[in-house]
């Protein structure tokens, strides 16, 4: 009878350590964007505490395939998704619909719809075609929950565009001009010539005008020796920032001044050399492509593809920063804050180079606590 025991109690301990490790293993097994708990930390250091994200993150929608640019429009959220084409509307049942539809814009590698701005009732977008870059003007139509894209006007064309490095990212300064990131289209080269519009920062009017006052005469260029800007945004005392995708040794974030010259392909992160001026940070790829960028009460915040991480950087200590959400939801794309002072993020995990989850792709927010 003892034996007995012995046996039922071994073959007991055997079905829960095989129990154990089925759990185990489907925990580890699913993608990171859902099976990791979704907080904050509570406690951040020094100037952060300025910006603190606080609570659990709220999921707005779902189920989106690439998506590239969240801008507010008003009191509603748009979206671009990059392959189809798409600006969709995220509506507060947690569903998105279509605004419309970029026809002009081809999908192939990295190309797409990529990204857009507001400026009173019209919406900016950035797209690839079958042979460049254009940048055009739709008229914004409607209330919330039935936006539509109006009629549309190309402002800028011929920008250079290939499989891999278009930039893509439009913003409108505190000085009221659209401002746009440009790759260099696999021609690094093309990044130190000024007479292309390739491997840019440009800076134009709302209507693709030169500004007077742009650095050189005739030239929508504001910068130059870029690889593949992403992201741009200002802080309160209007400096500009970008952040810019590397190749092989730095990804970086800098401080934009008008005329001045980034290094790219002469040189890759910092590097002390007269004429070029060096970032005020800089991290390995693998750790972050910085895509889109954000600024809030005197942080910046910067969302990670390869680095699957919300980045902060704070103005007040440029060498400096903190980390949100590390490996919590795969690649994230872009980053915003919205009228209500909530930091709105998403998710890219469907653009072909991430580990999709079965919610993905998402578009989240958290609230801020000053």
């Amino acid at each position: 009878m003892k034996k007995i025991y012995i046996i039922l109690g071994v073959i007991g301990a055997v079905l829960v350590a095989a129990a154990v490790t089925f759990v185990v293993w489907n925990r580890t097994s699913v993608n990171n964007t859902s099976n990791k708990k979704e907080t904050v930390p509570t406690s951040v250091p020094g100037p952060y505490r300025r910006a603190r994200l606080v609570g659990k993150p709220r999921m707005r929608a779902n189920n989106l395939e690439a998506p590239w640019s969240l801008v507010f429009f008003n009191d509603s959220v748009l979206v671009s998704l990059r392959d189809s084409g798409e600006v969709r509307e995220i509506l507060d049942n947690g569903k998105s619909r279509i605004v419309g539809e970029i026809s002009a814009a081809e999908h192939n590698g990295e190309g797409g719809l990529l990204g857009m701005t507001v400026k009173d009732d019209s919406l900016y977008v950035y797209y690839s075609t079958a042979t460049d870059n254009q940048i055009a003007r739709y008229s914004i139509i409607g209330s919330k929950g039935a936006l539509q894209l109006g009629e549309a006007k190309v402002i800028l064309d011929n920008i250079p565009h290939a499989a891999n490095h278009n930039g893509g990212r439009i913003a409108f300064g505190p000085d009221g001009m659209l401002y746009a990131t440009t790759g260099d289209a696999g021609v690094p080269s093309s990044a130190q010539s000024r007479n292309s519009l390739g491997g840019k920062i440009l800076r134009m009017t709302a209507n693709g005008d030169v500004p007077e006052d742009n650095p050189f005469q005739n030239s929508l260029v504001y910068s130059y020796g870029h690889r593949n800007p992403q992201g741009i945004a200002w802080s309160e005392d209007g400096t500009m920032y970008a952040t810019e995708f590397g190749q092989n040794k730095w990804d970086e974030l800098n401080k934009i001044e008008p005329g001045r010259n980034y290094g790219w392909p002469t040189h890759e992160g910092k590097a002390n050399a007269q004429g070029f001026v060096d970032p005020v940070q800089q991290w390995a790829p693998a750790e972050a492509s910085p895509s889109g960028m954000t600024f809030y009460n005197g942080i910046l915040f910067i969302a990670n593809l390869r680095g699957t991480v919300l980045r902060a950087v704070a103005t007040s200590a440029l060498q400096g920063s903190f980390e949100y959400f590390s490996g919590h939801y795969g690649r994230i794309r872009d980053v915003a804050v919205s009228p209500k002072n909530e930091l709105w993020f998403i998710t890219n995990n469907t653009d072909g180079r991430g580990n999709p989850g079965a919610r993905d792709d998402r578009v989240m927010s958290v609230s801020i606590k000053k």
